[in-house]
């Protein structure tokens, strides 16, 4: 049950002619009451005798009746209440009862009071109705509407429990604006799968990724196929921007623009100038696209790993701005990552971004400049190119998968405890998408299995008693596993390389959660070959082969192992 209240307006009869017309597109059907402030109150829509004329002069008896001077300019209170797209089809007489109810709870027509406002409610839709209210009480006294936005939300999750609707979670105006009736109804005729505006905020969502300055920003959205406008104050300084799509048109042919703010919040210039302006402070800058250090796809990713391992702990123990900001920046890596991953991983990877962008906001204010390395990662990311699905690219992003599936987690967890509820289901629900993608980019765990599944007796015992040792708490779990002989043959190349395996599985499991995680082996593989700098891609190192330098070992490009088996075959299905 989603209520929304409009802005106030002074003309009655102008939004009666809007709530009993046919709509921008005829989507109203059957425009009729289901309830107002008196049981005889005309309806324009079924009763053939009445006008919507005579019911803009009954609501608006009461403020006629006042002295000009008294008359409030903006006498007209709208509140449209929308069920959730889930929701069963309501009869007119439940629709009618939640009107009764939202007047009540807004102050519009409290309960018993008989001097309340007059209001009428138009159903034109299956789905939703809409309010109507004069702000003058019968007595002559304006109602008291304090916070009537909050009040009909909690009002509608009361009406929620109680109808058996789907629960949703009350806002605190931070998302980004739903797409109109209209909006939705031109998408469909058009037959897109979205309405404009979600396709714009998902594309200017993108093209700020990573980006460093306005000339990138502007550059991308032009390379996406937007139409820009920019507006300019008299000095030539930017103010502000509006895109559209090409295709998109209005009756009289012309691109219909969405300023960046009327897409989401955080797309407007002012704020997003503040991610450049924190990007070049004394501090240092993003690297540009020239950059020395070396970014291939897999190493970006690799990269990205480790940006996201640091961020957990910020984010579950940091300042609260500092943590918000380098939530922010998580959305901005996940937009990078759906944009340059292979297509076996692409569609939930992009359901996961486009998921995670409402918890990218709340009411804490994000102190930008903290969160550097994770923007840096998005950008790498950009730059760094499509990654292939196979080898050390694949399994780089299973790698990276696995640590953002923690970071989005931790994120849910730091809502929750600030009670930003609609933004921790958000992120709750993007990392059940990582989840999802994780389950397809894991093939070369299939690789590691086979290989610690070859390891000799002694060196298994040696393992599983160092296991036992350094993580009595969870080795029986793990080594009920699948994924432990992954996880032993990881140990065994760190081992050869060099490393201390009890100092790398004690520090793997420190300070970070596993109860989320459906197999812990898969997460320590993941965990421990990026701290031991193993190559992700463990088909490139030869089963015999001792290794040395594990970091300098090229990925094989072959897809079969050495045992001639097909990358991933006989592996065991492992999941998040």
């Amino acid at each position: 049950m989603i209520p929304r209240v409009h802005k106030r307006g002074s003309n009655t009869f102008g939004l009666l002619n809007y709530l009993y017309g046919k709509g921008s597109h005829e989507e109203h059907v059957d425009p009729h009451l289901v309830a107002a402030w008196d049981s005889f109150a005309p309806d324009p829509g079924r009763d053939p005798q009445a006008t919507k004329r005579h019911l803009q002069q009954l609501l608006d008896q009461p403020v006629q009746a006042l002295a000009e001077s008294r008359r409030p300019a903006k006498h007209v209170w709208h509140l449209s209440v929308r069920a959730a797209p889930d929701d069963p089809v309501l009869s007119d007489e439940q629709w009618g009862e939640i009107a009764r109810r939202m007047v009540a709870a807004t102050g519009i027509a409290p309960a018993a009071d008989e001097a309340g406002c007059r209001w009428a409610a138009v159903r034109h839709a299956d789905d939703h109705i809409h309010i109507i209210a004069t702000l003058v009480r019968e007595d002559g006294r304006r109602p008291r509407l304090n916070n009537d936005a909050k009040r009909s939300q909690a009002e509608a999750r009361l009406i929620e429990a109680e109808y058996g609707l789907k629960q949703l979670s009350t806002g605190d105006g931070t998302a980004a604006q739903r797409p109109t009736s209209a909006e939705r109804h031109k998408a469909q005729r058009q037959g897109r799968e979205r309405t404009a505006r979600e396709e714009l905020r998902e594309s200017v969502r993108r093209a700020v990724t990573g980006a460093r300055s306005e000339e990138e920003f502007f550059d991308r959205l032009a390379s996406a196929g937007l139409l820009i406008r920019k507006r300019e104050a008299p000095s030539g300084d930017l103010l502000g921007y509006k895109v559209a799509l090409p295709d998109d048109r209005n009756k009289n042919g012309e691109p219909v623009f969405y300023p960046g703010a009327r897409l989401a919040p955080d797309l407007s210039l002012p704020r997003i100038r503040e991610r450049w302006s924190a990007d070049s402070d004394k501090t240092g800058s993003l690297d540009s696209p020239g950059s020395a250090s070396p970014n291939s796809p897999s190493a970006a990713r690799r990269r990205t790993a480790t940006a996201a391992w640091v961020a957990i702990g910020v984010v579950e123990d940091g300042d609260d701005a500092v943590a918000a900001a380098y939530v922010a920046a998580t959305g901005e890596v996940l937009d990078a990552l759906a944009k340059s991953s292979a297509a076996h991983t692409r569609s939930e990877l992009r359901d996961a971004a486009n998921a995670f962008e409402r918890a990218s906001r709340s009411h804490i204010r994000a102190v930008r400049g903290h969160d550097r390395a994770l923007r840096q990662a998005a950008r790498d990311l950009v730059h760094g190119g499509p990654a292939l699905g196979r080898g050390e690219d694949g399994a780089s992003t299973a790698m990276v998968i696995d640590m953002l599936f923690f970071l989005v987690t931790a994120a849910a967890h730091w809502h929750a405890r600030k009670g930003h509820a609609q933004q921790a289901e958000a992120a709750s629900r993007a990392a059940e998408h990582l989840r999802n993608a994780y389950r397809p980019a894991a093939a070369p765990l299939g690789v590691l299995y086979q290989r610690g599944r070859r390891l000799s007796q002694p060196v298994l015992q040696r393992q599983t008693a160092l296991l036992r040792e350094t993580l009595p708490s969870l080795a029986e779990k793990i080594l009920a596993e699948p994924g432990w002989y992954a996880l032993a043959a990881t140990i065994a190349e760190a081992d050869a390389a060099g490393h201390d395996p009890a100092a790398l599985l004690s520090d793997a499991v420190e300070s970070r959660e596993l109860g989320t995680a459906d197999s812990v082996s898969d997460v320590l593989v993941w965990r421990l070959r990026r701290r031991a700098d193993l190559p992700a891609d463990a088909t490139g190192i030869p089963k015999n082969r001792t290794v040395k330098n594990p970091a300098k070992v090229r990925p094989a490009t072959a897809r079969a192992t050495t045992s001639g088996r097909r990358f991933g075959e006989e592996a065991p299905g492992h999941t998040r």
